[in-house]
């Protein structure tokens, strides 16, 4: 499988075609590969080797001469995410879906795109979906957990920050995000226990300072702003 870090998210590594890579312990993915799937050697080989270009160009080769290729429409979705063409990245990852694709990470990345676009709500629907597919996948529960915050959903949102912290405890991006939930929720000590466990085992951790020191400003000043105006980081 193949990752990639959109602007926002976080990155986790994923088996690749002739290569492999442990799991990080960041949550957030983007994957192009389909339980190591091939849809075309060449190209798939194309795409690990991040030749975005050719990838493209051999993918739409594969699929002029097989249209009804779910998985190379997935992988050109990926590649055209990659190099910001994110109109198309959408147009091919609809088509995977509509040919019956029913994968995680495909749900998974489009979610993510969804989400970095500011359209929550389709990102929750479609999060959802990953996380139902890949239920111990803890980076679909974390993004998840970013649609519902965002949204403004704090109580589901703690729910799946906290599933996947389950299944993967060590997330530092997904631990301080459950911190700056905590937070948004008036849960000031837990926020700030998060915070200082997380400083405490990772000391350069820059945002969990960070948020410790707004939380004491906040606390501090007695401010009746909200915390999402106090400008709490979510992700790195």
């Amino acid at each position: 499988m193949f990752s990639f870090r959109r602007s926002s998210i976080c990155l986790v590594a994923l088996i690749a075609l002739v290569f492999q890579s442990p799991s990080s312990a960041r949550a957030s993915t983007r994957s192009s590969s389909s339980d190591e799937q091939v849809c075309d050697p060449l190209a798939d080989y194309f795409l690990g080797m991040e030749d975005y270009p050719e990838a493209i160009r051999r993918h739409r080769v594969v699929i002029e001469d097989d249209p009804g290729n779910a998985l190379a429409h997935y992988h050109l979705g990926f590649a055209y995410g990659v190099v910001g063409e994110h109109r198309l990245e959408l147009a091919e990852y609809q088509k995977a879906i509509g040919l019956g694709l029913n994968d995680w990470q495909l749900f998974l990345n489009l979610g993510l795109l969804y989400l970095d676009s500011g359209q929550t709500r389709d990102a929750t629907q479609v999060l959802r979906l990953a996380a139902l597919l890949g239920p111990d996948r803890p980076e679909t529960h974390f993004n998840l957990a970013l649609a519902y915050e965002r949204r403004g959903a704090l109580a589901q949102a703690e729910q799946e920050a906290l599933l996947s912290l389950r299944i993967d405890p060590s997330q530092p991006d997904a631990r301080n995000t459950l911190g700056a939930i905590y937070a948004e929720e008036g849960k000031y000590v837990r926020a700030s226990q998060e915070w200082n466990e997380l400083v405490g085992e990772i000391p350069d951790y820059t945002p969990a300072r960070t948020n410790l020191a707004i939380l004491q400003h906040v606390e501090s000043s007695g401010s009746k702003r909200t915390p999402e105006s106090t400008g709490f980081i979510r992700i790195p």
